[in-house]
């Protein structure tokens, strides 16, 4: 258990997320979520289990917060890559964007946690589904009478949007809520009509 590595971009978004929506919280979240192990990266998963524990108690504000995390989360992946290759990337057909910002979009989950991967599946009508295997947002006791999914949901939809990939995007299945092995997110790409000028990076 101790081996298991939470990224700093999870443990920051949620911390600022908590910072700006939960003001009067933040206080009793920095129990588990500290600034110093937020600054030398040393939160765990018990500490960060615990703080989603108590926040799935905040109600409708749990979506809230986790959704504005994923969203500043994806914003610190992109900006940390190369100006050159954000360029290039938003230059191609969309269907091109669509596949490297999906790319993108396997290396944030991979980095949010040692045990959370996303399996991307990119079909020929420019659709795509996300499995999301290891959340740690979806590991809960007992059955969600919702999905849990909105960090990641909201990560992958700022990595599309900041690529420019004009795209729906839906929860259809979410381990905390099915007690599946895994959360299911479908992606669909809307096609730009042919010879469309693609937007400036």
């Amino acid at each position: 258990m101790s081996d298991l590595r939470i990224g700093r971009f999870l443990v920051a978004g949620l911390h600022q997320a908590i910072a700006e929506l939960l003001p009067d919280r933040l206080e009793f979240y920095e129990s588990w979520l500290s600034v110093t192990g937020l600054r030398e990266g040393t939160i765990g998963i018990a500490p960060l289990m615990a703080a989603l524990s108590f926040l799935r108690m905040e109600g409708e504000m749990y979506s809230r917060v986790t959704t504005r995390a994923g969203e500043y989360a994806a914003e610190w992946t992109v900006n940390g890559l190369p100006s050159l290759q954000k360029r290039l990337i938003v230059a191609l057909p969309v269907r091109m964007r669509a596949r490297l910002a999906l790319r993108t979009v396997r290396q944030l989950v991979n980095a949010t946690y040692s045990e959370s991967r996303a399996i991307v599946r990119l079909h020929k009508d420019a659709s795509a589904s996300v499995d999301l295997r290891g959340s740690p947002f979806c590991r809960v006791r007992d059955a969600s009478p919702r999905p849990l999914c909105d960090f990641y949901a909201a990560a992958i939809a700022r990595v599309l949007q900041r690529f420019h990939v004009p795209a729906d995007l839906h929860v259809d299945s979410c381990r905390a809520a099915s007690r599946g092995e895994g959360c299911l997110l479908s992606v669909m790409v809307r096609v730009l009509p042919e010879g469309e000028p693609a937007p400036a990076p």
